[in-house]
Order: structure tokens, then C-alpha cells, then sequence
């Protein structure tokens, strides 16, 4: 059971999504919270989870609402003891041709998550970020990096009454609309398209973010950046286990796209620990921020060498295609399952 969440309200923006849907059930199942709310826009969506979860203990509740909107966000923080912000735009290609869109919900709308959280007293607050917000080249990457900063100096106005943190992750093998997911949809996959043979990303599984969330949670004093050490994989072995007998096109990399992403960088890694799961990014601004509380993580693990990163091409931590296999092998069965209920 997860202690540190015992007797608390905890409140998931976009808790409608993959994360968010797959987060609540994992608290409801392994944890003593008092409450849970989704929040999110989508009533269907909402509607169809109300129904997939068997809460006998009667602690889920849903809040139809927008992150835009401030005013909606002050009413449903009320009471809250923790918030998990997960509520974005994300397609890549569809936020490139409505950027303003992007920019109202990941970045005003996360304002809006520190703005209510202050003022409402929320103890803890969690963003969830990506690994395009690493040096970005796309806009979704780059709402998402704003999103970062303005939750690690929100902590400056909270006056060390609200915690504010995040967490930074890759791809997750299996996520509503990813291309795992589409895939293993098909009834029949005659051809895929690859952008690049040479493409690697970094690879996790939904219960792997979930348990990142919560060590964020169980330590995070406001300010860190938490980075799961997940493997990497290259996309032609990803093809080669879900579709190994579909024709191949090679397209190029498309507009916004890396040959290779990266969770940590050089200059970031100058102030992180390397604990034995996951990166911690230390904030630098220490002006700001009580060095002291962080002075555990330096306990906890070591300081990184000068011209150290994390990117999936270099990553000496590689998944291979057998352990993929059998997570893509759980999740046909968990497809299966949905589709006879």
C-alpha cells in the first residue's frame, strides 16, 4: 500500500487519458486515499471510465472542466491535498497547424494549475512532462517546456506552502493513440511506415510512470525535475515484433521529429543525481530555493560526471526484443479483455 497517500484528496487534470485513467485505478487499487477526481473536458470519455471502474469503496468522483478555465479549476481544487497535472494537447502534427491552441492549454492552462493550487492550498502538485521538452525543435515540445519552468518557479510564490514538481518521461509503449496502439488495433497490418531506420526512442510501461509519479510524490521538496532511467529501443525492432511481416516503407523524418530524443542534457546534468531508478534534477536557483532540502538526494545517490546525458542513442540501457514482446503480448490479452466486456 502506498502510505504517503493515506486519508489524502487527490485530483488528476486530463484524468481521461492514458496516464491519468491508468493512475486512478492504480490508487484505487494500492492505496488508502480518501477521494480521487478526475478532472478533465471529455464527458463521454468520463462517462465510459465511470462505468469501466468498480469503486465499491465509493471514493471516485468525476469534474467536467477545462484547464483554461481558472475560475473552474478554483472549485475543483477546493479540498485537494495533491493534484497530478496531466492535462495536454500532444499530437505533434495537429498542435503545429494550431499553435495558439497548444499555447492556451499546456502553457496558460498550467499557469492556471499553479494559480489554483496556490490559492486553494493544494500541498503537492505534480506535473507530468516529455522528453520533446528537451531542447525542443516542435511547439508541443515547447508548451511543454514552459509548462516545466513555470511549474519550478511557482514554488517561489508559494511561500513554501505548495510544492510544485515534475516528472519527465518518454514514449509509453501502449498509450491511447500511440503507434503501439494503432497497431495492435488492426485487424490486419500489411504495411507500416518508418521515418527513419536509424530512429530510437525511449521506451516505458504505463505501471513505470505510474511508479515514477509516486516516488515524485513520496520525495519531491518542490522544484526537482524526476527522470525515469527507461530503456531504448529503435522503432525498426518495434515493427519487427508487432508487424514482422508487413511491408516497409521508409518516409523521412517528418516536420518536428528527432532522429533521436533526449531526457537529459549536458547542462541539466551538472546539477542532477543519479539515484539507482531515476535522474533528479536539482534546481539552480538556490536564491530562491532552500539548498538544505536537497541535500538528501546528494545521500541518496551520486552527482553525474562533466559531459554526462541521457539519450536514447547512447543509452547503455537497451530494450531488447523479447521483454518487449511479452509487454506487447499483455497488452493484446488486455485488448482482448475490453473488447468482451
Amino acid at each position: 500500500m502506498i502510505d504517503i497517500l493515506k486519508d489524502k484528496t487527490i485530483l488528476v487534470t486530463g484524468g481521461t487519458g492514458s496516464f491519468g485513467s491508468n493512475f486512478v485505478k492504480h490508487l484505487l487499487k494500492n492505496s488508502e486515499v480518501k477521494k480521487v477526481i478526475v478532472f478533465s473536458r471529455d464527458e463521454l470519455k468520463q462517462s465510459r471510465m465511470q462505468s469501466e471502474i468498480k469503486d465499491k469503496d465509493k471514493r471516485l468522483r468525476f469534474f467536467l472542466g477545462d484547464v483554461r478555465d481558472l475560475q473552474r479549476l478554483e472549485r475543483a481544487f477546493s479540498g485537494v491535498d495533491i493534484v497530478i497535472h496531466a492535462a495536454a494537447l500532444k499530437q505533434v502534427p495537429t498542435l503545429e497547424y494550431n499553435p495558439f491552441e497548444a499555447v492556451k492549454t499546456n502553457i496558460l492552462g498550467s499557469q492556471n494549475v499553479v494559480d489554483a493550487a496556490i490559492d486553494q492550498g493544494v500541498e503537492k502538485v505534480i506535473l507530468i512532462s516529455t522528453d520533446k521538452a528537451v531542447q525542443p525543435i516542435n511547439l508541443y515540445g515547447s508548451t511543454k517546456l514552459c509548462a516545466e519552468k513555470l511549474f519550478i518557479n511557482g514554488n517561489s510564490y508559494a511561500g513554501g506552502k505548495t510544492k510544485f514538481s515534475c516528472v519527465r518521461y518518454g514514449n509509453v509503449i501502449g498509450s491511447r493513440g500511440s503507434i503501439v496502439d494503432i497497431l495492435l488495433k488492426k485487424s490486419e497490418v500489411n504495411k507500416v511506415c518508418l521515418t527513419d531506420e536509424r530512429m530510437t526512442r525511449f521506451w516505458m510501461t504505463l505501471d513505470q510512470s505510474c511508479q515514477l509519479v509516486l516516488f515524485a510524490l513520496a520525495n519531491m521538496e518542490g522544484g526537482e525535475i524526476f527522470i525515469s532511467k527507461a530503456p531504448s529501443m529503435k522503432l525498426v525492432d518495434l515493427f519487427s515484433v508487432i508487424a514482422p511481416e508487413a511491408e516497409r516503407e521508409i518516409i523521412g523524418i517528418r516536420s518536428g521529429e528527432k532522429l533521436h530524443e533526449i531526457l537529459l542534457t549536458e547542462e541539466e546534468a551538472r546539477h542532477a543525481i543519479e539515484l539507482d531508478k531515476y535522474f533528479v534534477i536539482i534546481p539552480e536557483h538556490f536564491n530562491i530555493f532552500s539548498e538544505d532540502r536537497f541535500n538528501k538526494y546528494y545521500e541518496m545517490g551520486e552527482e553525474l560526471p562533466i559531459g554526462f546525458s541521457f539519450r536514447c542513442d547512447t543509452n547503455k540501457d537497451c530494450l531488447d526484443k523479447e521483454t518487449f514482446k511479452n509487454i506487447i503480448d499483455e497488452i493484446r490479452e488486455q485488448i482482448k479483455y475490453d473488447s468482451l466486456r
